[in-house]
């Protein structure tokens, strides 16, 4: 297959929007706030104020990966990352490396000065991106890293 595209979802472009949450609801299968029905409705909201910017990462016609970043509404230039998926078929295939970078930059771009949040079962995948792990925030195994620019 050929080489990964990682663009901003268009959320007026129909097939690309549901090919992103039939993603999004098989990564996160089992998961109630992840059900495709509720992903549907989030994916295409935000507003100015509290902006949403959505990727996608595609093989060919095929869509790999997604992952999203948002404004925090409790916290002034704040940008979490959420809502990173790869299919399982393409995954340690650095799509969710990409999809991360992708994200984090286009914060910095549009955003100074910030800082970016990600939770993170895995802590250490965001050691070289420069994410540092927020002391005494571990629940269940989960840990918050954030960035700053």
């Amino acid at each position: 297959m050929g080489k990964v595209r990682i663009e901003t979802l268009d959320t007026g472009d129909l097939p690309l929007l549901e090919a992103s949450i039939a993603l999004l609801a098989d990564a996160f299968e089992g998961a109630e706030r992840y059900s495709a029905a509720r992903l549907g409705e989030e994916l295409p909201g935000g507003t100015a104020l509290f902006y949403r910017q959505y990727f996608v990462a595609a093989k060919g016609c095929e869509t790999v990966g997604f992952g999203g970043v948002k404004a925090a509404e409790w916290a002034s230039h704040t940008h979490p990352l959420y809502l990173l998926a790869v299919a399982r078929q393409h995954r340690g295939q650095g799509i969710g490396r990409a999809l991360q970078q992708a994200r984090a930059d286009w914060a910095e771009k549009n955003f100074k000065p910030g800082r970016i949040l990600v939770s993170s079962a895995r802590a250490g995948r965001f050691h070289a991106p420069g994410f540092v792990p927020i002391p005494k925030s571990g629940i269940e195994g989960r840990y918050l890293m954030m960035r700053r620019f």
